[in-house]
């Protein structure tokens, strides 16, 4: 997959590097949760998951106070996902 830490600042309007290292710690949770769920890794490796990835890193980055909760929008996707093959 292209650069998914450039995909995953755009969609979270945020530019420069400051915040690297920890997008970078919230993308591989969320890449290790899609694949212990079942989605293969060719799918995770691909465009197809940039916006659920997104949205993963989204969740756990407002964590509200210690909450760290994923999206009910982000089960639900994983789980498509979890379900898709790459001829689609």
């Amino acid at each position: 997959m292209a650069d998914i830490l450039a995909k995953v600042k755009s969609a979270l309007g945020i530019t420069g590097e400051y915040q690297d290292a920890t997008l970078q710690v919230y993308i591989d949770e969320v890449i290790a949760y899609m694949v212990s769920a079942g989605v293969s890794e060719d799918i995770v490796n691909s465009d197809m998951s940039a916006g659920v990835i997104a949205r993963g890193v989204t969740d756990l980055w407002n964590y509200n106070g210690g909450a760290g909760k994923l999206s009910d929008y982000f089960y639900q996707r994983v789980s498509q996902l979890a379900y898709t093959s790459m001829e689609v």
